[in-house]
C-alpha cells in the first residue's frame, strides 16, 4: 500500500504545478493537519482515494468549511485498507487558540480511546498533528510534543506514529524519520510517501 502523507504547508508540485497522473499509485492519504481545506478537497478529487486527516492548530476554519469528501479520524479509531488508523489532533495549548490542549486533556482524550484500542488489538498507524514528547518535537511551548503519546507508544507498539505541527524549515537538525522502540516515527511536513 501507497500512503500519501501531508501536513503544514501545500505542496506546490501537488497543487499549483499538478500534472495528472501524478497521484497514479497512491492508495490512501493521511493529513496531519494545518492544511487548506480546498487543498485537501483537490487531492481526494485528483486521487480518487480515501482522504483521512486530524486537525492541527491552525484549523479552526474547519468548523464551518471542512474539506470536501475527506473523513476527519480526530479522536477516532479507524480501519482503511485493513490498517488501523488512529487520529488524534491538536498541539500543546499555548495561546488558548482552537485544537489546543494541555498534556492532561490529551491524555483524557487518549484514555477515552484506550477501551476501542483494546478491543481492536491497538492501531497500525497513529496519525498526530503534534508530535509524541521527546520524539521528533522542539522545546518552545507551541513545538512541544505530548508525553501521554509516548505512553501509548509503549503500550501497543504501533508501527508508525506519523505528525507535523515541527516544520522541516526550522532548522537543519528537524528529522524526517525516527525510531522510537518498534514504532517508526514520521514528520509528514508538506508530503511524504509511505509504502507499508
Amino acid at each position: 500500500m501507497k500512503i500519501l502523507l501531508l501536513s503544514d504547508v501545500e505542496s506546490r508540485a501537488l497543487w499549483d504545478c499538478y500534472r495528472p497522473g501524478r497521484l497514479d499509485g497512491i492508495d490512501l492519504i493521511l493529513s496531519c493537519g494545518d492544511l487548506k481545506a480546498d487543498y485537501l478537497s483537490f487531492l481526494v478529487t485528483m486521487a480518487n482515494v480515501p482522504l483521512l486527516y486530524v486537525h492541527g492548530n491552525h484549523d479552526a476554519s474547519y468548523a464551518k468549511f471542512p474539506p470536501e469528501g475527506c473523513e476527519c479520524v480526530d479522536g477516532k479509531l479507524v480501519t482503511v485498507n485493513g490498517l488501523r488508523i488512529l487520529g488524534l489532533g491538536g498541539s500543546m495549548r499555548y495561546n488558548g487558540g482552537a485544537h489546543q490542549y494541555t498534556e492532561r486533556q490529551m491524555a483524557w482524550r487518549l484514555m477515552g480511546l484506550w477501551p476501542k484500542l483494546l478491543l481492536a488489538g491497538g492501531a497500525d498507524i497513529v496519525l498526530t498533528h503534534a508530535p509524541a514528547r521527546g520524539v521528533g518535537d522542539a522545546d518552545d511551548p507551541a513545538h512541544r510534543g505530548f508525553a501521554c503519546f509516548r505512553r501509548l507508544l509503549d503500550t501497543f507498539r504501533p508501527g508508525y506514529l506519523v505528525h507535523g505541527h515541527v516544520h522541516m524549515n526550522y532548522g537543519a537538525n528537524v528529522p524526517r524519520v525516527l525510531t522510537y522502540g518498534e514504532t517508526t516515527v514520521i514528520n509528514a511536513f508538506e508530503r511524504y510517501i509511505l509504502e507499508i
